[in-house]
């Protein structure tokens, strides 16, 4: 049985409640909730919502799920980063096993490439999961991307260094570097990342240097405890959400901007390398409320 999306649900409510009472507002917090917003910003987000409809006499469907529109898009965050011509770049991929990390790496790589950004390097720096390094030189081959990698079990940080000297002295590029996930040893994996961080930032040019977490976006509240915990390790510059082809839920943007602070970056909507593209939060919001812009 097919999900119904949290667009679906807005309709629904406005057809099942003849007034806009309690009743109707609490409904709308239970349905953010299954949208993944979160209990607390939902409920938070919900009280704000009826006193301003209350307060200013706001109703019908179409000029509350605009207040509602305007409330969201306060929370969700864009961001664009662009590597910087003739210098050392690096973006430092985060996240857990199982998100599409690695063929986040390959699809990014590919977007850049296709833009005209010469020289990028793709480092296998989960050297715990040995099918994570082949699966990074599968990709570099398939795009024809160049890839460092080390034999499994080696230390990371040494793979990044390496694929950072090769960058600059070819005259400046990019790394986009692959992190090992193990939520489940997560003293170890700070540790880890740590190391990693001080490495990238050391051989990055200065503003060149970005951490960006992996997400999956129908993972929900799980996805914010990850970043939570990511962000708490080393900072999250910005987040990459995949599997954003569900329309059954995606609103842990929301959380994950009001909460944290941290913005999106790009989107992957399948398998595919082009299945890719710059995230634009009015377009995320509109199409979790099911709004188009006239």
């Amino acid at each position: 049985m097919a999900k119904i999306s949290f667009a679906q649900k807005i309709k629904n409510l406005f057809s099942s409640h003849s007034s806009h009472d309690e009743d109707f507002f609490d409904d709308l917090a239970d349905a953010l909730i299954e949208g993944d917003i979160g209990a607390k910003n939902a409920m938070m987000i919900v009280d704000e919502l009826s006193a301003l409809c209350k307060e200013e006499k706001i109703s019908g469907e179409e000029a509350i799920v605009s207040q509602l529109k305007k409330m969201l898009l306060d929370y969700v965050k864009a961001v664009n980063f662009v590597p910087e011509a003739n210098k050392t770049n690096i973006w430092m991929m985060l996240g857990v096993n199982g998100v599409g990390k690695t063929t986040s790496c390959a699809k990014v790589a590919n977007l850049l490439k296709k833009k005209g950004f010469e020289n990028i390097v793709l480092s296998a720096s989960d050297t715990f999961r040995a099918a994570a390094i082949e699966q990074l030189c599968y990709h570099g081959e398939k795009l024809q991307i160049r890839v460092v990698n080390h034999q499994h079990g080696s230390d990371p940080s040494s793979v990044v260094f390496d694929a950072a000297e090769s960058i600059k002295s070819h005259g400046g590029g990019l790394v986009i570097a692959d992190t090992a996930g193990r939520l489940h040893n997560k003293e170890n994996l700070v540790h880890e990342l740590e190391k990693i961080d001080r490495i990238c930032a050391q051989k990055a040019d200065e503003g060149c240097y970005k951490k960006l977490l992996v997400i999956d976006a129908t993972t929900g509240q799980n996805a914010l405890r990850q970043a939570e915990v990511f962000n708490e390790a080393v900072g999250v510059d910005a987040v990459i959400m995949t599997k954003y082809d569900s329309t059954a839920k995606g609103g842990v943007a929301v959380s994950i901007g009001k909460d944290l602070g941290i913005p999106v970056f790009y989107v992957c909507t399948g398998e595919t390398y082009d299945d890719i593209s710059e995230f634009n939060a009015e377009e995320y919001v509109n199409s979790f409320l099911g709004v188009s812009d006239k």
